[in-house]
């Protein structure tokens, strides 16, 4: 199980705010009409990157080099992750590589290679680019630096300890999963501070690994991921964050890409910010609950605002 302590958070916190401010949470009227739910947005979309990823990628690269570590690192991602170890190394004088799938999105790439990234394409999804990264890591000497980690969901919890600090007696908080640290840094701070708020995790109904390894009490792999929402866009679910979300989530909800979208144009005409996929799917998620969470009051995680202008003008005119 993986989880971060309430000391392991404390001293991300002294790293993230070197960095950038706590994010803002909001409640909004039209929102909250429309949900029928006192609904906490928790604004991620709001960090130096456009996503929840950078804490995590500031507190790995501090411990990295207070390790003694110099050498150059590799990751694979879809995006928000690189875009958060670009950023953190450079501020850290380490050469980072960042391995994408083929396809991947057009204005990530750009983030990444201008943030300092070393940019390579190369497989049909994140499990190809995975195993692509894995073996550049051997032959060219980089330390291959995973998705998922000790110190990423202790850097991540910080953005869960600022939306519990913000939104008290919150009765659920629904977040999306992707490869699964955001959600485990949510049950991290929600155990740490003893709180009794469910949390609700979040995924595609076309990317359903951790929703089946939820139902099979294990881990569960799937031979696609299919879904407009890149940032959940997992076939193969970590063991270790298996192990936590099953023993700290209430369920795990999947939602269309339909809902998705939905979700998106109701944030604009809503709340006027712009969110990405995995961004809007815990609200998603949040409207195909309402009739359960009536009356009470819910956290959303919206974790990213990084989606392509083009998907983006797509979308919304596909809702009007």
């Amino acid at each position: 199980m993986t989880k971060a302590t309430a000391e392991a958070i404390s001293a991300a916190r002294n790293v993230v705010y070197q960095t950038m401010p706590p994010t803002p949470t909001h409640s909004y009227p039209l929102l909250n009409a429309k949900a029928g739910v006192e609904v906490f947005v928790k604004h991620e979309n709001h960090t130096p990157v456009g996503a929840f990823k950078v804490r995590g990628g500031l507190n790995f690269m501090a411990g990295y080099k207070a390790d003694g570590n110099s050498q150059g690192v590799i990751t694979a991602t879809r995006g928000n992750h690189g875009q958060s170890i670009a950023f953190a190394a450079s501020r850290a004088g380490v050469e980072a590589t960042i391995v994408v799938p083929e396809g991947n999105s057009v204005e990530k790439n750009a983030a990444m290679e201008t943030l300092g990234g070393k940019l390579v394409v190369h497989g049909h999804d994140f499990e190809a680019a995975a195993e692509h990264a894995a073996e550049l890591a051997k032959t060219e000497g980089l330390y291959m630096l995973p998705s998922f980690d000790e110190r990423l969901v202790a850097g991540v919890a910080t953005y869960a300890m600022e939306l519990f600090e913000a939104a008290h007696n919150l009765d659920a908080v629904y977040a999306p999963i992707g490869l699964g640290s955001g959600i485990c840094g949510i049950i991290s701070a929600r155990d740490a501070l003893g709180l009794k708020t469910e949390i609700v995790g979040v995924v595609s109904e076309g990317a359903p690994c951790y929703a089946l390894s939820f139902d099979a009490g294990a881990p569960i792999s799937t031979n696609s991921a299919d879904t407009m929402a890149d940032g959940m866009a997992c076939r193969t679910p970590v063991a270790a964050a298996v192990e936590t979300i099953n023993a700290g989530v209430a369920r795990i909800v999947r939602v269309s890409d339909a809902e998705i979208a939905a979700a998106m144009a109701i944030y604009y005409s809503d709340t006027h910010n712009i969110a990405e996929g995995a961004g809007v799917a815990p609200l998603a998620a949040l409207m195909q609950e309402k009739d359960k969470m009536a009356g009470k009051r819910a956290g959303v995680v919206l974790s990213g605002g990084n989606i392509d202008r083009s998907l983006y003008l797509e979308t919304l005119s596909g809702q009007a």
